[in-house]
């Protein structure tokens, strides 16, 4: 899930909205505002209630953030890279570049978002009676209230054991423990959560032919977002088990064809990409600095009148956002890094800096479909394996299978 809405870091951890969170805002004014409010706590202008369903609706997004960024804390605690908090349509996602690599921190990490929800719902609880018995007005007590409440049930639905609720990973971290392999666990959640899936969506439809149709279409939704978030994590659970023990340099293409920064559109088009089957070119100086990455759809985005006019280095992605990795790395904690970049390629550095190769969707692709050739290895059970997170979709690039 991207962000639209870019709103600074939180200790460390960039933070952001995405636009589908307009429709959580719009749906808690217009319900409060125009409904529980006005009947809990008649004689007031419509604009008073409108107002406390605004705060409402803001101070219940900030327990949101509150619970995802207590998810991120935890995970950079144990050595989990976050690349991002995003805010949307059906709550919060705290995008991890990793996995806990023990049962107890999985558990930790996992458990934290609905223990978060408890202490913010005790928080708003507290002020309430506060407010209550300094003799505040209603409608304020009832804002807080409602939020106490609201708080106490995001956490036990998110305790509920299916992935990719916290509670599916309390039960993988749980069943990991128990069993010695993560990969079995991981599927197990998953299957758990596909279950729970499709009962919301077929409660969801019961809910639709029968009368409030709302809620039902409501449940439907958060019922298929759990089915194909479960079956992700399962495919990633498998695809991380497949590729587990293969090093970069086992895939990478070597002596990639390079360009210089201050070559033309035009001019790599004629010398190369009409002549090779490639798709991507490091842009290497004099010195052999690496100076940035054009592939065939930057190409393809510059106007034709304007590819003699163009330099590489004006098209290029910058070579602080394209992933590197050594020889030596693991192929899939390379691919974490490649998650949600938009060229889905990396570039393989040796000792001294030098650029020795690359790492395209074709080149994972080819992993994957000789993953059952190679040599057998013990299959890896507990803390030696670290799969692919469940926030960002990180099967794209093995998807995105192209020609170098």
């Amino acid at each position: 899930m991207r962000a639209s809405i870019n709103l600074g870091r939180i200790g460390g951890v960039p933070v952001g909205l995405n636009l589908s969170v307009v429709v959580i805002v719009a749906i808690l004014v217009i319900g409060l505002g125009f409904g529980r409010f006005p009947i809990e706590y008649p004689g007031l202008p419509l604009a008073v209630y409108l107002l406390a369903a605004a705060v409402t609706a803001l101070l219940f997004l900030a327990s949101l953030l509150a619970h995802e960024l207590a998810h991120a804390l935890v995970a950079r605690h144990y050595g989990i890279g976050v690349s991002g908090i995003t805010l949307w349509l059906l709550g919060g996602v705290a995008q991890l570049t990793g996995e806990a690599r023990t049962p107890r921190a999985d558990l930790r990490i996992a458990a934290v978002g609905p223990a978060t929800s408890l202490a913010a719902a005790a928080v708003f609880g507290l002020v309430a009676w506060l407010l209550a018995a300094a003799g505040a007005a209603p409608l304020l007590v009832g804002v807080f209230a409602y939020l106490g409440i609201v708080n106490v049930l995001l956490a036990l639905f998110n305790l509920i054991p299916a992935a990719p609720l916290d509670g599916g990973r309390v039960l993988r971290a749980v069943l990991w423990a128990r069993w010695g392999d993560r990969v079995r666990a991981a599927i197990t959640a998953a299957n758990a959560g596909r279950t729970f899936g499709y009962a919301l969506i077929v409660l969801g439809f019961l809910l639709v032919f029968t009368g409030p149709g709302f809620q039902g279409l409501w449940l439907a939704l958060i019922g298929w977002f759990l089915v194909n978030a479960a079956s992700a994590e399962e495919q990633q659970a498998r695809l991380g088990a497949a590729l587990h023990g293969i090093r970069v340099g086992d895939v990478m293409s070597r002596s990639p064809v390079t360009a210089a920064p201050g070559e033309t559109v035009a001019g790599l088009i004629n010398r190369v990409v009409m002549r090779e089957r490639l798709s991507t070119y490091p842009l290497v100086d004099e010195f052999g600095a690496f100076r940035g990455l054009v592939t065939l759809n930057r190409i393809r985005q510059v106007p034709t009148e304007l590819r003699p006019l163009t330099l590489l280095a004006d098209i290029a992605c910058p070579p602080a956002d394209v992933p590197a990795a050594h020889p030596d790395d693991g192929l899939v904690d390379l691919m974490q890094q490649m998650s949600g970049h938009p060229d889905g390629r990396a570039v393989v550095f040796d000792d001294e800096g030098r650029l020795i190769g690359l790492v395209t969707p074709s080149d994972i692709t080819r992993a994957l479909q000789t993953a059952d050739l190679r040599a057998p290895y013990t299959a890896p059970h507990g803390a030696d394996l670290t799969v692919l997170g469940p926030e960002d979709h990180r099967t794209e690039a093995v998807r995105r299978s192209e020609r170098r």
